[in-house]
């Protein structure tokens, strides 16, 4: 152990944390802000541009929405698996990058066919950097090191000032320049983050991290091709099949579509691995386990509903608030901005609580987390009181309402994003970062199921007012209910689940 101590003390710090962190920092921001930038310009692109024939554009785009974003998580787990076994971090992180790139100036391309081809691009791309560059920050912290929560809460910071910063620019540009430009920029934007994680790489800041885990294994050839050359082949030829998957929008048994139908399948083979890891677990290790599965389920709930911020919240800002200073796809901004100024206050606040030890457990501050976010949608229920003639609300509503939310995302991802590298054994970590990201994968599917209720049908792209008010509050006030709901449920099971964590904070 007094060698493992040496070796991180040894490496150089910046800022009492290891250097390494600040390159990844870099690289997140730049790689969230081609994601946010994109993602706050998708709903709208979607709905004015693509669909915007059908009677039915919502419901499609919320199909096709909730379907890109489930995948787009749900890759993390496949993304994981090989890093793990074969390519290692940064090999992953690399090919993750170009395929991302690739897949944001693919969206610049003004073509119905082009644009589920960037989707797939990204949902392939992704899968491979984003457990990876994750667990990469968990890798420059020794077990039991005190500095990993707040490591973990400025990397946090990182991807919410790329996710600050991108909707504005690119949200700017779609409305001045056309859609395409603000594509466009999202793919520039990874690019800078590539440049950035390859700068640190070349001036040795993560020491031998994330290297192949073995290099037999990583040059091992099969049909004649080593692992190394064959992965990257098999994902780019893995494109066009999620392309077409992506458009196939419409249901094929009962309410179901091909994605939601590979959704529960992958579910299923999810839960049976698990199960197979927690027999062969210690006793030790399966409690904590369970509770990395726990919080996992907690952080979908959370999820389901803050997702809803791309796309439902996004068309309802654009079709009944009475906006100043930002259009529709910037209001994506506002999540962002609140987490950039609470961030700090609140990882503070917490360090403050442990000295005086009445920092609360983790399962407590999850159950507050849900009941904030159900808060945050009965503002946006009670809006509905304050509509003037045309059926539009007060600006005041929705900003009220990312400022709760986003006190309560603070109460949760960066605490839970923490607790599942030090919950899950070290042999599985980065699948079980997997996992963590799995919970945005399903977190989706509720996206899209409570989108397609808020759909709203017409022919008319600029419908809005007095036509969609009563759906979306309405809609808005039984998701709070929901969400209070589960937050109570949290809260009252919270001393047994703190039994399950061992010593875990």
């Amino acid at each position: 152990m007094s060698d493992q101590l040496d070796h991180f003390k040894e490496e150089p710090q910046l800022f009492g944390h290891p250097k390494g962190l600040f390159y990844l920092f870099f690289a997140e921001l730049w790689e969230r802000f081609s994601f946010y930038g994109m993602r706050a310009l998708l709903t709208l692109y979607m709905v004015q541009e693509i669909f915007k024939a059908l009677v039915d554009k919502d419901a499609a785009t919320a199909v096709v929405y909730a379907s890109y974003g489930s995948l787009v998580y749900a890759s993390t787990v496949i993304g994981g698996q090989i890093s793990d076994k074969i390519l290692g971090m940064r090999s992953s992180i690399f090919l993750g990058g170009i395929l991302m790139a690739i897949g944001h100036f693919v969206l610049a391309i003004e073509n119905n066919m082009a644009f589920f081809t960037a989707l797939a691009f990204i949902v392939v791309g992704n899968g491979f950097f984003k457990p990876n560059i994750s667990t990469f920050v968990g890798s420059l912290y020794k077990d039991g090191d005190v500095r990993k929560d707040s490591g973990f809460t400025i990397f946090y910071m990182g991807i919410n000032i790329g996710g600050f910063v991108a909707p504005l620019l690119c949200g700017w540009l779609a409305v001045e320049y056309g859609w395409h430009y603000g594509f466009g920029l999202a793919g520039i934007g990874m690019l800078t983050g590539l440049i950035f994680f390859w700068s640190g790489i070349k001036k040795n800041v993560f020491g031998d991290r994330g290297l192949p885990p073995n290099m037999e294994v990583y040059e091992k050839k099969m049909f004649g091709i080593p692992q190394k050359n064959l992965i990257p082949i098999i994902s780019v030829l893995a494109v066009p099949v999620i392309a077409y998957v992506l458009s196939q929008y419409k249901a094929i048994l009962g309410e179901e579509t091909i994605v939601s139908i590979i959704f529960k399948v992958i579910g299923v083979a999810i839960l049976i691995y698990l199960i197979r890891i927690m027999i062969k677990a210690t006793l030790e290790e399966r409690k904590k386990l369970i509770m990395a599965v726990l919080i996992t389920f907690f952080m979908t709930l959370f999820w389901g509903f803050h997702e809803l911020s791309g796309s439902v919240i996004t068309l309802f800002a654009s079709r009944n608030v009475d906006l100043t200073l930002i259009n529709a796809s910037q209001t994506n901004a506002l999540n962002s901005m609140f987490i950039i100024i609470l961030a700090i206050p609140i990882s503070l606040l917490w360090a403050y609580l442990s000295k005086k030890n009445l920092n609360p457990r983790t399962p407590y501050k999850f159950g507050l987390g849900l009941v904030l976010a159900g808060a945050s949608f009965y503002i946006l229920a009670m809006s509905a009181g304050s509509a003037d003639e045309n059926g539009m609300v007060p600006f005041a509503y929705l900003f009220i309402m990312y400022l709760v939310i986003s006190i309560g995302e603070l109460f949760m991802s960066p605490v839970g994003l923490s607790k599942i590298t030090d919950l899950s054994p070290k042999r599985i970590v980065a699948f079980m970062m997997g996992i963590w990201f799995l919970s945005s994968a399903y977190a989706f599917q509720i996206v899209g199921f409570i989108s397609k209720q808020l759909a709203v049908e017409s022919t008319d792209v600029n419908v809005g007012g007095l036509q969609t008010l009563a759906i979306y509050t309405d809609g808005f006030g039984l998701i709070a209910k929901y969400a209070l709901g589960a937050g109570l449920v949290v809260l009252i099971f919270s001393p047994l689940m703190k039994k399950l964590m061992g010593n875990v904070h």
